[in-house]
């Protein structure tokens, strides 16, 4: 048998160990590095100031709107930042500092125009959004340590700013890793060839080689991840997989530098490295003696309370939630599900019942300027339910979920609530609407008829191309949120804005579930089902016997005219003697303004108002399904 030589010492004590860099070296490798990351950054400004000039990608008279709600003296101190000679003029300083920095000197001048790039960075962000970068960001994270850290003379102080950079550093590289982790293309190493085909990052020569060698393209995204997901392990052992996993970063950066053209991230990212080869030499090598290492001991204490509070909010959530609210009912279908619902039904109501049927990962909440709208403006009782799952509802899981349970939920929760005698006004948005409209039909002359509130369509995946590639992005977006909610990162949930658009009743009930898992989990179950039912849709729609009203949101038909042709064969399937069919666009609302904006929703209500009025003298409808029959409600 061949014996193969054993790799000399040297070569591998030269291949693996740490990376020995003193703290005053650290510290000026690192500014260096990220002074080059500005001056380029300042540079590519100064060549061309047309992105911030009137039509630019990032002019102000647009971007500004984004800080309406802040305070008048900081809106003020933007609109003076946001003037052209005075952006003009911080760019240039920014310039001529870190021309400065790249110099040979030690003096205490340089943390002060360390902490000038750094704040000045942060003052320009606003106005430089789009186009900005994680680059820009690690960048002034390193200036504004290596500044503090050139104005202090204290040594603890300098190790833990530099322990600081170090930790976040990590920290970017594992959270990359992990997140990218949740997605199926690079579990199976499709994302490089799918980064490589873009028109932003990609390059087509580099993208033809990863079709020819589908293999090794997979290997290097799996590399890719291994790479990011255990960037740490170069703590291991006394640093011993320092040398290798740094280098490897760096070749990584210079790769995505010349491929995607992200240059800026090699300095920007790299300039983080010094701090961090700094932190994992051991403790006793000469280079480092004296270092204090109370700063990630500190941060672990942090860590692990902030996981423990993390822990405790998201299990008082969880109870807040499922408990339901004051005045909820519920109901059992034939599924074991087990619905809460709200109305404002009486004994001696008449007419019509409004149902509400909300969207995918969506909440009853949503509804909340329309049902206020149509208690306050006209006679008409509602219901709001939440599907299995969602909110308070709870979810039986007898067996494999299909659209189909929904709608029997739905079929059951109007035989169990609504009086026998009383037709039903299904209301639908998004997916609710065509749960709605496929349990009309279920439910033959007990539904009046159907509100299609910027609907699905069954066959949207196959004839809208944006619907498509929205399906797609969706599936990795609901599981990211699923997975990071589970692990109770919801204190970190940034507040959504279309929460604080809602009327104040409604808005903490929906914050809650929004940040609960519970809702995502829901979520993820429909929308597997819904893609598998959409994706083998054929065939058109069948005849529902009732009125209808579809209303579409203006931006959803501009974007995707296919959508407005969706929207007619939904009321078309409407059309027919004595039956109302109405179809009206709200213009300047989106899919999701048209319920939490108060002046589309508005308009929405008053659509759905004059609509209900002129149906409310004609029938027009016709059985055309025995109507589902089940026992009579359950009290809660």
């Amino acid at each position: 048998m061949r014996r193969f030589p054993t790799p000399p010492k040297k070569l591998l004590a030269a291949l693996l160990g740490p990376v020995p860099v003193g703290r005053r070296q650290a510290i000026g490798l690192s500014e260096r590095l990220s002074a080059a990351t500005s001056l380029v950054s300042g540079l590519e400004f100064l060549s061309d100031r047309s992105q911030i000039r009137p039509g630019g990608l990032n002019d102000w008279s647009i971007n500004r709107e984004l800080y309406a709600d802040c305070s008048r003296p900081v809106r003020k101190a933007l609109d003076i930042l946001a003037h052209e000679r005075t952006t003009t003029a911080l760019y240039a300083a920014r310039v001529a500092a870190s021309a400065a920095l790249l110099l040979p000197g030690e003096g205490r001048w340089r943390g002060a125009a360390n902490l000038f790039l750094g704040l000045s960075g942060a003052a320009l962000y606003p106005h430089h959004r789009l186009g900005s970068d994680g680059s820009d960001q690690a960048s002034g994270m390193v200036q504004t340590a290596t500044g503090l850290a050139r104005l202090s003379t204290s040594p603890q102080t300098q190790d833990a700013l530099l322990w600081y950079v170090a930790l976040q550093s990590n920290l970017s590289y594992l959270v990359s890793g992990w997140v990218k982790l949740l997605g199926r293309d690079w579990r199976t190493g499709a994302a490089l060839g799918g980064v490589l085909r873009t028109r932003t990052y990609g390059e087509r020569h580099l993208w033809q080689l990863t079709r020819r060698h589908p293999r090794a393209a997979r290997a290097l995204a799996h590399g890719v991840l291994a790479l990011e997901c255990l960037f740490p392990v170069l703590y291991l052992r006394g640093g011993k997989l320092a040398r290798p996993v740094l280098a490897t970063t760096v070749s990584f950066h210079l790769a995505n530098g010349f491929v995607m053209g992200l240059g800026r991230f090699v300095t920007s990212f790299a300039a983080m490295h010094p701090m961090v080869a700094y932190t994992s030499t051991p403790a006793h090598h000469p280079a480092v003696a004296g270092r204090d290492d109370r700063a990630p001991r500190a941060a672990a204490l942090v860590l692990a309370g902030g996981v423990a509070l993390a822990g405790a909010l998201a299990t008082a959530r969880r109870l807040r939630v499922t408990d339901g609210w004051p005045g909820t009912e519920w109901v059992t279908t034939r599924h074991g599900n087990r619905l809460a619902y709200d109305t404002t039904l009486s004994a001696d109501g008449s007419g019509p019942v409004v149902v509400f049927v909300h969207g995918l990962t969506a909440l009853p909440e949503h509804f909340g300027w329309l049902t206020q709208t149509l208690r306050i403006r006209s006679a008409h009782e509602l219901l709001t339910y939440s599907r299995a799952g969602y909110g308070p509802s709870r979810y039986a899981g007898t067996r494999p979920y299909t659209l189909q349970e929904s709608v029997d939920d739905l079929v059951d929760l109007v035989a169990q609530t609504v009086p026998a005698h009383r037709q039903v006004v299904l209301a639908g948005h998004s997916l609710g609407g065509e749960l709605a409209r496929r349990a009309a039909v279920r439910l033959g002359d007990r539904v009046h008829a159907v509100v299609y509130l910027d609907s699905s369509h069954p066959a949207e995946l196959h004839r809208s191309e944006q619907q498509d590639e929205s399906a797609r992005r969706l599936t990795g977006a609901i599981r990211t949120f699923t997975n990071s909610l589970r692990m109770g990162m919801g204190v970190l949930l940034n507040r959504p804005s279309w929460v604080d658009n809602l009327p104040r009743p409604f808005r903490a009930r929906a914050l809650q579930q929004y940040a609960d898992a519970r809702m995502w989990q829901a979520g993820q179950r429909e929308w597997r089902a819904t893609e598998q039912d959409f994706r083998g849709h054929s065939g058109e729609l069948p005849p529902v016997a009732a009125h209808a009203l579809v209303l579409s949101a203006q931006h959803t038909v501009d974007r995707d005219p296919e959508q407005l042709l969706l929207h007619r064969e939904l009321a078309a399937a409407h059309r027919g003697a004595g039956r109302l069919v109405q179809e009206t666009v709200i213009e300047g609302a989106d899919h999701d303004s048209l319920l939490t904006r108060a002046e589309y929703a508005l308009q929405a209500g008053e659509r759905i108002l004059a609509f209900l009025d002129s149906t409310a003298h004609r029938p027009g409808t016709a059985a055309t399904a025995s109507p589902d029959r089940t026992p009579a409600r359950e009290a809660s």
